[in-house]
């Protein structure tokens, strides 16, 4: 009877010694005899864990983490075809606390299936989200991701359902889908471990807008840095036309949508949808003047739907369960699962699913276990590059759109990244100016000049020369990027510079008491 070993293709994994793990199974369960089928999963988002091999019993899956490549020979020693006891035996993985205290809507198939195997994704409920869809008109598609209350998760936070209501409207004799996948923020990793675990999710979530929009094509706009992701996608995208699920007449409908991959060349303002669209036409990747809004005038002119991965991975749980049901989780207006992504100086970083309203101090020290280095955390950003620095006393603020806004911070994509008590936040703020100076398309002189000058003037304030003059400086300088700079490259970076110079002051004024000649 052959037993089927599940080895992680995961980026993570990977860089872990994954593949050299999967080659040492195969390898020592022939020699012993062992009749062995190896299946490669994506990750399940317990990065602490990987590579985590997991073997199928009659019992269910039992886990074994983290697996490097001495450990194989103990392991099968032991009886791991039969899922018997050893040092890394971590049992049922759906029991690990940090999976089963999850709500997982979007990535319950990650690190389960064979990532490009139509027939594994429709065995574990794909794409009966779509078959529903197929049952509505294009009104009762978009209807049912309005009355869902999924808003973009790639950070503006925007209403999903206006954003397919405007591109279903507009008249046009060709429309198309983009998947914004340039997944650039530090700290985030969402879009890669559904990519590389659950491509169909995102394909599946695509062709239902293209179906609902009356787009016909759609693209993915990928990172150049994520070569796993690349290759996982062009393989489901082919075995998906092969199945019939993506090309001409989709599950026999007469529908459609035909999809490509295409990689950016990493900018990460291409991660903003107007210069997206620039460098997806084949030009240099500017930010676009708006109006006109691309879901009017995208795309080669034409009316554009572009979402971030997550919000389109949503949509086929939204439509095989109902609006309701997915509306039903979360709080406020911020409704639905977030993929929170907890990285950084943490002791148990990896993916966590769950409704809005949990808070920081929740993510870090429930799923987290707090700091990897023991200290005590100082400061945790929220959002990416651009987001705010939260001290202690902010860490009970809940995950959600408007409670994150209140205290001057953003969800942004979900990432979060902590520091513990060693970390220099005047050095942070420098670096967001450094980081805006360096990736600004230079379309507009708020963003940059503001950045480049922001740098300039740190660097003065933390060689302690004219301190306070210097703040003020950096303080209009804000203002001005805030208020003046095209889209939220420039807009955003003072939310960093200010948050860190608001709640951790003592940093800024460490060389204030260096002698006058020193000015």
């Amino acid at each position: 009877m052959s037993v089927t070993l599940y080895v992680p293709r995961d980026a993570v994994a990977l860089g872990l010694g994954a593949n050299k793990v999967a080659r040492a199974l195969f390898a020592g369960a022939e020699r012993r005899g062992l009749d062995v089928t190896i299946v490669r999963t994506g990750s399940r988002g317990l990065a602490w864990l990987e590579p985590m091999v997991e073997v199928g019993t009659q019992e269910g899956r039992i886990a074994y983490g983290p697996v490097k490549l001495e450990d194989v020979d103990a392991l099968l020693d032991a009886g791991l075809t039969e899922g018997s006891d050893h040092a890394l035996r971590l049992g049922d993985p759906e029991k690990i606390p940090f999976l089963a205290r999850q709500q997982r809507l979007t990535f319950h198939r990650c690190g389960v299936i064979d990532p490009v195997s139509v027939e594994d994704y429709r065995a574990h409920g794909g794409y009966r989200g779509l078959e529903a869809a197929l049952k509505l008109d294009a009104e009762g598609i978009v209807v049912a991701v309005r009355d869902s209350s999924l808003r973009g998760r790639g950070g503006a936070g925007f209403p999903a359902g206006i954003k397919w209501n405007t591109v279903m409207l507009a008249k046009a004799d060709q429309k198309y889908v983009v998947c914004n996948a340039d997944e650039g923020d530090s700290g985030t990793f969402a879009d890669r471990m559904m990519m590389e675990g659950d491509p169909f999710n995102l394909i599946e979530g695509m062709t239902i807008a293209g179906v609902a929009t009356g787009a016909t094509r759609g693209y993915i706009y990928l990172r150049s840095e994520y070569p796993q992701a690349f290759a996982t996608l062009k393989e489901a995208i082919a075995n998906g036309i092969q199945a019939g699920v993506l090309g001409d007449n989709i599950l026999g409908s007469g529908k459609t949508f035909h999809l490509e991959v295409r990689l950016g060349a990493g900018a990460y303002i291409c991660g903003e949808e107007t210069s997206l669209l620039e460098s997806l036409e084949g030009k240099r990747g500017i930010v676009r003047a708006k109006p006109p809004i691309p879901a009017l005038k995208g795309f080669l002119g034409k009316p554009t739907l572009v979402n971030n991965v997550m919000t389109f991975t949503a949509v086929p749980w939204i439509l095989e369960n109902g609006a309701k049901a997915y509306a039903d989780y979360g709080m406020g207006r911020s409704l639905g699962t977030l993929p929170i992504q907890l990285a950084g100086n943490i002791k148990h970083g990896g993916l966590i699913e769950m409704a809005f309203g949990i808070t920081l101090r929740q993510v870090i020290e429930d799923f987290g276990g707090g700091t990897r280095s023991g200290r005590p955390v100082r400061a945790v950003q929220v959002g990416g590059p651009l987001g705010a620095y939260f001290p202690d006393h902010l860490l009970d603020t809940p995950l959600d759109y408007e409670a994150m806004a209140a205290q001057k911070g953003l969800v942004g994509h979900g990432g979060i990244v902590v520091f513990d008590d060693t970390v220099d936040m005047a050095a942070q703020a420098r670096f967001a100016f450094e980081f805006c100076a360096t990736e600004s398309c230079g379309k507009c002189t708020p963003c940059r000049i503001g950045a480049t000058r922001g740098v300039e003037t740190m660097d003065k304030v933390i060689a302690g020369i004219r301190p306070d003059a210097n703040l003020k400086l950096v303080e209009d300088l804000c203002e001005v990027m805030t208020d003046g700079s095209l889209c939220a490259m420039g807009g955003l970076t003072p939310m960093p510079v200010m948050s860190a110079i608001t709640h951790f002051p003592e940093d800024f004024r460490r060389a204030g008491s260096l002698p006058a000649a020193a000015e």
